[in-house]
């Protein structure tokens, strides 16, 4: 339930975006920076949580995320005028935050209920986050799409299953991790993730702390950088400091960088895949193909083990398969024409990414059974943070640049005329700077009944930034597949792939 009032949320906001382009004129890129401060709160909240839920419990943390879930609704909802960026960013930045609260209690409280089967039950445990989708994708649908009901009001019906999760913790008992159960101290949990891993977290850290010093506190850029820079650094001298430097599991570096990449991809195009398929065809159909997608993630996720044992695939095995069938899905969406391409193409790919999520936390959690907690969350935290700074900001800035540049191509003129005020920028690279077109123009131009034939062509070379989009998007599953492959290859020679526990593990390292 508290997963699913996550995806609630995170399905209206997703569907939501149009409407704030609308109000507060923002460009992609901003829309995306948006969205990927829910993604770095998630990040901040998981690792957060996972440093000490071993140590604190499990209850104490759900009461922070239930809490943290109302203040972000509140805060959102006073979002007007030239603030709205920062409000919407900071309302979105906590309740990402809560959400992360809630998965470093969920994700090695499943770990530790179901030892043998960890793939299986962690996909059923995030099965809730689609079905959450699919309910938020039909509160938008029916309130946005049919009642044209104000955004505020759409986003406030996430708090019905925020006060139901509420109610159903209350009074609930915790067991412990089977490495806080065995006392393993926090020095010790860290080792495996190690400098190698922690330089993971890190870089991707610098990138958020050098953006809060730029955008929130106003810092020169140069300052920003520096200052970013060096909060990573001293991030991972700490860990370094916690684990006696040890240098870390290479096999556990190589899974946080590839998680890094299913941020991205999954939940980085989640964030936008409402706003360009309602480009591409209609915005009632890309909340249609939406609730399809999300609907097959909800169905296979509880069929993670059944596939398994019917194909005789390992959880690595598994994870490449479905990569291949990401960018599969993802190049075919890219040239989709009609509903019924679209609803192939997108249906490759849900089932693509179906299974990532939850069983990386299986493979690390499998494999690494002396982090308890911390592995997981760490990785989770990896996850978002990356679909923070490089899937829902780096799709926004694919999006402006190609769209921009389409137009700048069919007509130079009216390139001028539609072009945004500012350039965007991917990771506040100045060489990346591209101008995208401005959010009230466009929006003016889609909504036009009757469009004149300057207002057709801005809005084609929107879709065709879309479509670009969208094939770039496809390159980083396919990324992915390479890695699996290699780590598929790398199990083999040490006679498979199997479940660890911690005396397992001990013995192999000493050994």
């Amino acid at each position: 339930m508290a997963i699913l009032a996550a995806g609630v949320g995170f399905a209206i906001r997703g569907g939501i975006f149009d409407n704030w382009a609308k109000e507060f004129g923002f460009t992609g890129a901003q829309l995306g920076a948006i969205g990927g401060m829910g993604f770095n709160g998630f990040c901040f909240g998981i690792i957060l949580g996972g440093v000490v839920v071993d140590k604190i419990g499990y209850g104490k943390l759900v009461v922070v995320a239930f809490l943290l879930h109302i203040v972000s609704a509140l805060v959102t909802f006073t979002a007007s005028g030239s603030s709205a960026f920062m409000v919407l960013s900071l309302g979105m930045f906590i309740f990402a935050f809560a959400n992360g609260t809630l998965e470093a209690v969920a994700n090695p409280l499943v770990a530790t209920l179901f030892p043998e089967n960890r793939t299986h039950y962690l996909n059923i445990l995030h099965a809730s986050w689609p079905a959450g989708m699919v309910i938020g994708v039909i509160i938008g649908w029916f309130l946005d799409d049919k009642l044209e009901i104000n955004w505020r009001i759409q986003l406030a019906l996430y708090l019905i299953p925020t006060v139901i999760y509420g109610l159903m913790f209350m009074g609930q008992k915790f067991p412990q991790s089977a490495a806080a159960a065995k006392g393993v101290s926090f020095g010790n949990m860290l080792k495996d993730v190690g400098i190698l891993g922690g330089a993971v977290a890190c870089f991707l850290l610098s990138f958020f702390a050098e953006g809060f010093f730029k955008d929130v506190l106003s810092l020169e850029p140069a300052l920003a950088k520096n200052l970013g820079y060096a909060t990573g650094g001293v991030v991972l001298i700490a860990v370094g400091v916690l684990t006696k430097f040890s240098l870390g599991s290479f096999v556990l570096f190589v899974l946080f960088v590839t998680h890094a990449l299913v941020g991205a991809v999954e939940l980085g195009t989640d964030g936008w895949i409402q706003n360009i398929t309602g480009n591409l065809f209609t915005p009632e159909q890309g909340k249609a193909l939406f609730l399809w997608t999300s609907a097959i993630m909800f169905g296979l996720r509880f069929c993670a083990h059944w596939i398994e044992k019917t194909l005789k695939l390992s959880p690595i095995g598994l994870l490449c398969v479905c990569s291949a069938l990401a960018c599969g899905g993802l190049t075919l969406a890219a040239g989709m024409n009609t509903f019924t391409t679209a609803l192939i193409a997108l249906g490759v790919y849900a089932f693509g990414k179906t299974f990532f999520w939850p069983t990386m936390l299986a493979v690390a959690s499998d494999r690494f059974p002396r982090t308890g907690a911390v592995a997981i969350s760490i990785m989770g935290g990896i996850g978002m943070l990356s679909a923070g700074i490089i899937g829902g900001p780096g799709l926004g800035y694919t999006k402006d640049r190609f769209a921009g540049e389409s137009l700048k191509a069919s007509s130079p003129a009216l390139y001028e005329t539609y072009k945004a005020e500012a350039p965007s920028k991917f990771l506040n690279l100045e060489a990346t700077a591209a101008v995208g077109l401005d959010g009230k123009k466009l929006s003016e131009a889609k909504e036009a009944k009757e469009k004149t034939p300057d207002q057709q062509a801005v809005v084609l070379a929107d879709q065709q930034g879309d479509r670009k989009t969208l094939k770039f998007d496809s390159y980083i599953p396919g990324t992915m597949a390479v890695i699996y492959l290699l780590l598929l290859a790398y199990f083999k020679s040490i006679g498979g792939y199997k479940p660890l526990t911690i005396d397992e593990e001990m013995a192999g390292e000493k050994a």
